[in-house]
This record gives structure tokens, sequence and C-alpha cells, in this order.
């Protein structure tokens, strides 16, 4: 039977931010791994899919929250402290809650919350660890605003003393064929990255959390604040 998925989403949507999740059906998904970790990160990006991997090994709990689950690769192949972590899983698009609850069906407690996180986010439960891997650069406007506004929004889905990080791509540092492909991706409205920088990322963390820090491989940054 059908996983139920939680849904608190409003009936108009910014035609941005359903651009920035439509590329994510049911035909594009299994082809993830192969064009985004395989593909793009080594070769375009210049960042190991492995340096992300580590980059969960090292934040994930086993009370977990995953935004924006891409194909679900990281959970399916992180390191959890349990063998039946208790997971959730947050996106807009509903074929990616779909394809990522399979893949984890391992996993015997993991909830499904369809939501808009550029809009205040409520679920029924907070969790020790939050994960945002390549969603900001999804999201229409400046990266100092949106991801504040994604942090500030995501907060109360977090315990106190608990951990969010993630990755996003910058446009700041791209050149040559990096670039060309960035703005491929940003006029089919897959990604909105035009003016997202290392230093607009600094001050929405700043500005959100207490504790954090940032590092770039490539035009990836990888990030993790504590809540």
């Amino acid at each position: 039977m059908e996983e139920m998925i939680d849904t608190q989403v409003t009936e108009h949507l910014d035609a941005e931010v359903v651009a920035g999740q439509a590329a994510y059906t049911p035909g594009f998904l299994p082809y993830y791994d192969l064009l985004v970790l395989r593909i793009n990160n080594p070769l375009l990006w210049k960042c190991p899919t492995s340096e992300l991997l580590e980059l969960y090994n090292r934040n994930v709990s086993a009370l977990h929250l995953d935004v924006g689950v891409g194909s679900g690769y990281y959970l399916e192949n992180c390191r959890f402290a349990t063998d039946q972590p208790t997971l959730a899983l947050m996106d807009l698009n509903s074929n990616s809650l779909r394809f990522v609850r399979e893949r984890l069906s391992r996993y015997h407690d993991v909830r499904l919350f369809r939501r808009n996180v550029l809009e205040p986010v409520t679920i029924d439960s907070t969790y020790d660890s939050l994960g945002m891997n390549y969603l900001l650069h999804c999201l229409p406007g400046r990266i100092e605003d949106k991801a504040k506004r994604v942090f500030d929004n995501l907060q109360g889905c977090v315990k106190p003393g608990g951990t969010v990080f993630g990755s996003t791509l910058l446009y700041e540092g791209s050149a040559g064929l990096n670039r060309a492909v960035l703005k491929l991706y940003q006029r089919s409205g897959a990604m909105s990255n035009r003016w997202d920088s290392m230093e607009g990322l600094e001050r929405a963390l700043e500005s959100s959390f207490t504790r954090h820090s940032v590092t770039r491989r490539g035009i990836v940054a990888m990030f993790s604040a504590t809540v």
C-alpha cells in the first residue's frame, strides 16, 4: 500500500518555485545518480560525491529530517548510529518523496511531508538533525535572503542543540564549462543561483544560527550549523 504523504501546500505556488522542482519526474529520478552524482559532481562542480556523503556521515543522526530529498542516495548510503533510524522526508515534489521512500524501504519508520520551504513549515515532530542537500540553488532569490528564509522556516523542526547541514551550488567562482551549464539550468528554471556567493551564504548562516561552519570544494558550498 502506498505511503501516505502529509501535505500542507498552498494552492497557488510561485512559477519559479514550481520550475525549481519540475524536473524530478518518475522518468528522471532513476537517472539522477548517474547524471548528478557520477557526472556533474566530479566533472562539472568539481566536488566528489564522496565528500557530500562524508558531510552526511559527520552530521546525520538516528532521528533525521531530510529536506529536498533528491534521489535519496545519501540517506541510503550514509552511516546511521542504528540499524533502524527514524527518518522524515520533506519535499515539494511528491514524485521525489515516493521514489526515496521506496529506496529506503528497509527502514520501517519513514514519514513523508510535502511542504514549500519558502513558507512557514509545521510538522508533528522535531528532529536531531536536518539535511538539505542541493536545495537552496533550486529556490528563487538571492542566497542571503532565500537561505535565511528557509533556515528560519525550518528551525522549528529541529530540537535545540540539533544540527542543520547541507550543500548548494554557487555561481560565484564558476567559469568555462560549469558556468555555461549553470546558465543552461537557470534558463530552464531548474536552478536560480545567478547571485549565489559564499559571502551571501555566510550572512544567512550568521543571522540564523549562533554557530556554523562552511567550506567550499569547486563550486559546492558545504555547511553545518547548530540550532
